[in-house]
């Protein structure tokens, strides 16, 4: 149907047929990438990140070996930041990181002390604390 051989759509033309359908693709210089759940964090160092925007909506693509860490007791001695590092693994009082307390701060146009109420009603949650901003 595309042509015959095995080995696909090249990557050029593909990337000329997204743009016809109005995707957007472009590579991110990522340093790190962590992707966090309630029991563990991926740690990746040498990430390739991708974002792919079609329609309004962002995607994006991570390709590596992550270093799987546990959350909880073990995790303050690998985080050289500081204080927001160990009041990350908290949780209530306390346990918001400055950096989400200043993104949502700054997406939503409100001062640190309502970002950070909302990111602890939403407990933690980024996008939930916009959300009840907006």
């Amino acid at each position: 149907m595309f042509g015959g051989g095995g080995g696909g759509l090249n990557p050029r033309k593909m990337k000329q047929m997204m743009e016809q359908m109005g995707i957007d693709m472009e590579d991110i210089d990522a340093e790190e990438v962590i992707i966090r759940t309630p029991d563990e964090e991926l740690y990746f160092t040498d990430a390739e990140v991708q974002l792919m925007e079609a329609q309004g909506q962002k995607t994006y693509q991570v390709v590596g070996d992550p270093e799987s860490r546990e959350r909880g007791a073990d995790s303050g001695g690998e985080s050289a930041s500081g204080d927001a590092g160990s009041a990350e693994a908290g949780g209530d009082a306390g346990g918001i990181p400055d950096d989400d307390v200043e993104l949502v701060a700054m997406r939503a146009g409100v001062g640190e002390d309502a970002a950070r109420e909302a990111l602890e009603e939403a407990d933690g949650d980024l996008a939930a604390a916009v959300e009840r901003l907006e």
